[in-house]
This record gives structure tokens, C-alpha cells and sequence, in this order.
């Protein structure tokens, strides 16, 4: 396969990812052939350059937990969304060196403008549960559709909430909840972000970032409460579609 584009995934681990079935199946479908798509479950950022060097055909690399930040050092150039965002989802390997793109902000932003037409009226505020890179391109769209936003985190920092500080009126003050941790992914499926969900209702929009399971222990428990729920399977569409585009720009 050394004659072929390689295309792949670096995160750790990588047992909750659907990238190598999507872009083996994006190909088989589009008669995309000099083309195919591995997983590298590399335990250490610090590997990312013994990677490249042992992959003289490899193009372009998607980016999952925990490197979406840890990767940017290595860049050697980055596209507006990921320096706005601080973090990089998207490498494109090039003679001239890595460049790093984030299309989770795309992703993100088209899969949640289609799920507020399911509701009556759009969120004015918004809570992210996470204070990862994926919540630092939440925030991005947030900003840019004029939507207020908290983090909320285990650990007290400045301009964040603790999952401590959240009451009745914090939950019923912020109509959209994203998920932006990686709690209630496969196979850890019983654990979700301990919000007091009893305080939501059926003016809430329940946005887990997780796609694996489709339903989230996160997405149950907003529904139980009458609200509105999307996974991240919509966003994992836009984003691999704008990762692809990213990797064949010159």
C-alpha cells in the first residue's frame, strides 16, 4: 500500500472511534482508490513524529482526546478556526512541515443550527460541561452565534463553574447543555456528568458530544425530563467532511 494516501487517526485509546469505518466506507462509495484510513493509538503526543517518519505516504491525520491541544507544538502552521480555538483536530502533512486545522467547530456548529429547528425558541445560554479542546471550539460557535456560555468543570478556575455550583436556577437559566467529556462513551456507558438534571424541562436541548452509544446516559436523563437531545454523530459527519476537505486544499 505504499504507492496509496494514507489517512488516519491519532488519539489514546481508540476503541470508541468510528473514523476508520467512515472514510473506509467514504471511499469504497466515492471510488476513491489510491486512498485508505488506520488507526494509531499512540499512548504518548510525544510519538506523533516517530509516526510521521515511519508513514512516508501518510497525508492527513484526525486528532481525538487527549491531544486536540498537546498536538499544536507540533505544527508548524495553523489554520484560523484551530488558532482561534487552541486546538487542532486536523493535521495535513506537507514537505513543508504539519498543518493543523480544526473542523470540529464546522461540524459542531451545522449539526447544532439543524437541531434548534426542533425547538421553539433558540437558547440564549448555554452550559458546557468539559474544558477540553472540543469545548474550546463549542465555545468558538457559542461566541459566534451570540449564544452566552460557562464551562463547568470538576476543579474551580476563573470564569468557570464547578459541577457543585450548578442549582435550579443555573439549569433553568441556561436552555442548551453540551457534553464536551468523555463520560458515558463506550465502554464506560453508565457515567455521565452529575448536573442536576431534575431541574430541566422541555425548552432544553440536551448536546452530547459523545457518539458512542448513540444514547448516552447524558441524552436518557435529558430526555426523561421532556427535553431535546442530539448526539454527536451528525457532528462527526460534518466534521470528518470538512477534515476531508482540509486534507485535499493545496
Amino acid at each position: 500500500m505504499a504507492e496509496q494516501r494514507l489517512f488516519g487517526l491519532i488519539g489514546y485509546p481508540l476503541s470508541h472511534s468510528f473514523s476508520k469505518k467512515y472514510f473506509t466506507e467514504k471511499f469504497a462509495r466515492e471510488g476513491i482508490t489510491d486512498a485508505y484510513y488506520e488507526l494509531f493509538p499512540i499512548e504518548r503526543i510525544e510519538e506523533l513524529p516517530e509516526l510521521i517518519a515511519a508513514h512516508p505516504n501518510l497525508v492527513g491525520l484526525n486528532v481525538t482526546i487527549p491531544y486536540k491541544q498537546a498536538v499544536i507544538p507540533y505544527m508548524n502552521r495553523l489554520g484560523a478556526g484551530a488558532k482561534a480555538v487552541g486546538a487542532v483536530n486536523t493535521i495535513k502533512v506537507t514537505s513543508d512541515g504539519l498543518q493543523g486545522f480544526n473542523s470540529d467547530v464546522y461540524g459542531f456548529e451545522q449539526s447544532l443550527l439543524r437541531a434548534f429547528e426542533d425547538l421553539e425558541e433558540r437558547p440564549k445560554a448555554a452550559l458546557i460541561l468539559g474544558t477540553g479542546g472540543a469545548a474550546k471550539a463549542v465555545e468558538y460557535v457559542m461566541d459566534k452565534l451570540g449564544i452566552a456560555s460557562h464551562y463547568v468543570s470538576r476543579s474551580a478556575g476563573a470564569g468557570q463553574l464547578t459541577y457543585s455550583d450548578l442549582d435550579q436556577s443555573t439549569i433553568e437559566e441556561h436552555h442548551l447543555i453540551i457534553n464536551t467529556t468523555p463520560l458515558g462513551m463506550s465502554p464506560n456507558v453508565d457515567t455521565f456528568p452529575p448536573i442536576p438534571y431534575q431541574y430541566a424541562g422541555t425548552k432544553h436541548l440536551f448536546f452530547d458530544l459523545v457518539y458512542n452509544p448513540e444514547e448516552t446516559a447524558f441524552l436518557k436523563l435529558g430526555a426523561a425530563q421532556g427535553s431535546k437531545t442530539q448526539n454527536g454523530l451528525d457532528m462527526l459527519y460534518g466534521q470528518a467532511e470538512r477534515s476531508w476537505q482540509f486534507w485535499q486544499q493545496l
